[in-house]
């Protein structure tokens, strides 16, 4: 693993007119990518400036390294990182720790997280670094189940009078990628915390976009109907896949291999060199064929089809015996809507509709690195599998701007 002693970090800070931002759990860098999108002034105009990070995965601190030359990244656990240096110098924290133990997935029991899955107390280490560095704001990401954990009751604890962090007040709320401008319906807990002395905590970012656009009406957060006209959902078809290459994804990643934190890797890519995929079964092509536009696992019931010379069955027994659970299985993607949750494994259709809206293939990495917001110069470290990992990850690129734009003028102002 790479790492950095507190003398790399004991040059200067940026100028004042900076707002200097640390990421935690920072993986690829979706959340830095959003605050660094934000340019309230014209290209390169953010006002923000990533002054570390710290992320285990060696590739994805690569990833973060390649494009964040401004920070110093700690490819380290985080049990391991001293955040002193940082201490009384740093405006804004951000970061998600794994979220994998609250996720739905994986879990036999789907009406209580898993109180002891080890991922989960990585939490308490982002509210370690926090107290020691004493941000103005700090955000956390996570699942939407993570406000139903005990690890969130006990940061509410944290923040509450003679907590470790009874100095920030705290709001949360579940936000829809979607309704900021991203082509993907994907829920997250955002909870922001904001010093005390900087007086009215900041509130979550109001939407932008809506499945059903129109005139903005009246709610708990709006009483009197006063935002501007909401935008509709961006939808994935014209976004993403009319722009992305008609031909047939490549198999390999480019030769190519460097060393930025001193590990040698894979990369760099561009996000437009990661059209790439896996070489489907004959069996699964013929699934792809029989799958028709907005389809899924359902249609493939009674489908029979020549496959290496044999007649077979395309559905499984499992599959046709579940009338209920997800419908995305073997789903493709519809093109007048946003995506549904880009994860880990979006190469895979039967984790979930992440079948080409009309190419008899799975989406490719660049397709799913779109879908996220992530820029087509955009530098990635790794093999697919761990750019895949990064890319679903990620917190999307929209999602972080909008949280960029809030963050900038509740400082500024």
């Amino acid at each position: 693993m790479s790492t950095i002693s507190p003398d790399a970090v004991a040059g200067p800070m940026p100028s004042g007119s900076s707002i200097t931002v640390i990421d935690l759990f920072s993986g690829a860098g979706g959340f830095s990518a959003g605050f660094r999108a934000y340019e309230p002034a014209g290209p390169g105009s953010s006002p923000f400036t990533s002054v570390a990070a710290v992320e285990f995965d060696e590739a994805a601190a690569a990833t973060y390294a390649a494009n964040f030359g401004s920070a110093h990244v700690a490819n380290v656990d985080i049990t391991d990182w001293d955040p002193k240096p940082y201490a009384g110098n740093v405006d804004v924290i951000m970061g998600g720790p794994p979220c994998q133990g609250f996720s739905a997935l994986h879990r036999n029991n789907p009406d209580k997280p898993k109180v002891d899955d080890p991922r989960n107390r990585l939490w308490v280490e982002y509210v370690r670094v926090v107290k020691a560095i004493q941000p103005k704001i700090f955000v956390l990401e996570n699942v939407d189940r993570f406000l139903a954990s005990q690890e969130f009751e006990s940061l509410r604890e944290a923040t509450a009078k003679g907590g470790a962090l009874a100095n920030y007040t705290l709001r949360w709320k579940v936000l829809n990628a979607a309704d900021y401008g991203v082509p993907q319906a994907r829920r997250r807990a955002i909870v922001i915390a904001t010093r005390n002395d900087l007086g009215e905590p900041l509130e979550h970012p109001r939407p932008t976009h809506a499945r059903d656009a129109g005139p903005a009406q009246p709610s708990l957060d709006d009483p009197d109907g006063l935002s501007t006209e909401l935008l509709p959902w961006i939808r994935v078809g014209p976004t993403v896949f009319d722009l992305t290459p008609k031909d047939a994804p490549n198999l390999e990643l480019p030769d190519r291999t460097d060393k930025p934190l001193g590990v040698v890797l894979p990369g760099p890519y561009k996000t437009t060199e990661l059209h790439i995929g896996r070489s489907p079964t004959a069996k699964s092509l013929a699934r792809y064929r029989a799958i028709p536009k907005g389809g899924n696992r359902h249609d493939l019931r009674g489908q029979w089809a020549e496959v290496d010379g044999v007649n077979t069955y395309l559905s499984t027994p499992s599959w046709d015996k579940h009338n209920s659970g997800s419908g995305d299985v073997m789903g493709r993607m519809h093109v007048d809507r946003p995506s549904v949750t880009i994860r880990t494994e979006f190469y895979k259709p039967e984790k979930g509709r992440y079948l080409h809206p009309v190419e008899n293939r799975p989406i490719t990495h660049y397709e799913a690195a779109l879908i996220q917001g992530f820029p087509d110069d955009f530098k990635w470290f790794g093999s697919k599998v761990q750019i895949a990992r990064q890319i679903g990850n990620a917190v999307p690129v929209g999602l972080g701007r909008s949280l960029a734009q809030a963050i900038h003028e509740r400082l500024k102002g």
